[in-house]
């Protein structure tokens, strides 16, 4: 018998305001797979990451996550979005921050800053324990928003376009430390973005969604070798025959 996957999307459906927004969703994925999701604007990319995380319960089929329906936020799946600017709370330090998550849990308070300590020191934030989100560059609240997931101890990460705002240096070193604390961590991770090279460069998997209403039509493998790099990664040419293949796959979904 085929083993259950952690997560399933089972025939998923999602209508909004009276729009299908996603129909027949079906979609396994594996303990330890970087699922990279890409589409065209308002293909319903953000619609599944938000069924994910209990944030949205679908108009028909389930989602589920370790044999269970996903009904609610849970402790071992962690949301990080895009907008920086408002998820983190301008009025506390980047340790009240990132303590946040650990209240949220309740977990006991004398458990909270070793656990906010290995979360800032894996992102390289240490010294700015102390500072307020406001003293942080772009790509430093980033990395908050990572030490503030990190902190729950998932299981599952779940990203919504986390490097879209960045500069492309500092996108790029998000993107390595990201997949060296996943490698660590053995973390499952569902990652939508509009960046096709992005995607490449992190997924084992990209999946492609088509719009009006969302549904998938491309599962692509990555067999790039790991550790990535960013030079000797995307001169490979196999990234470049993948990162094409998404692309003609984004211009006919667009056409």
């Amino acid at each position: 018998m085929e083993a259950e996957p952690l997560i399933a999307f089972d025939r998923v459906s999602v209508t909004l305001g009276g729009l299908p927004v996603l129909t027949d969703i079906d979609l396994r994925i594996d303990a330890g797979d970087f699922v990279c999701v890409v589409g065209p604007s308002g293909c319903g990319k953000t619609t599944m990451l938000r069924l994910l995380g209990g944030l949205l319960e679908p108009t028909a089929g389930e989602v589920r996550y370790a044999g269970k329906r996903i009904t609610e936020p849970r402790a071992d799946i962690a949301v990080m979005f895009q907008d920086y600017g408002r998820a983190l709370l301008p009025w506390r330090t980047v340790a009240g921050n990132v303590s946040l998550a650990l209240e949220a849990l309740d977990v006991p308070k004398g458990e909270r800053p070793a656990r906010i300590a290995a979360a800032l020191a894996t992102v390289g934030l240490s010294a700015k324990a102390e500072k307020y989100p406001n003293q942080l560059s772009g790509g430093m609240q980033q990395r908050l928003q990572i030490a503030r997931c990190l902190a729950q101890e998932p299981k599952v990460l779940l990203m919504d376009e986390p490097f879209g705002a960045l500069d492309a240096m500092t996108r790029q070193t998000l993107q390595d430390e990201v997949l060296s604390i996943v490698s660590a961590s053995g973390a499952t991770v569902f990652f939508v973005t509009h960046d096709l090279e992005e995607a490449v460069y992190l997924g084992n998997r990209v999946i492609g969604l088509l719009p009006h209403p969302g549904r998938v039509a491309s599962d692509v493998a990555v067999a790039l070798p790991r550790p990535r790099n960013q030079l000797t990664t995307r001169e490979d040419p196999e990234f470049a025959r993948l990162r094409r293949q998404l692309f003609d796959f984004i211009k006919d979904a667009e056409a």
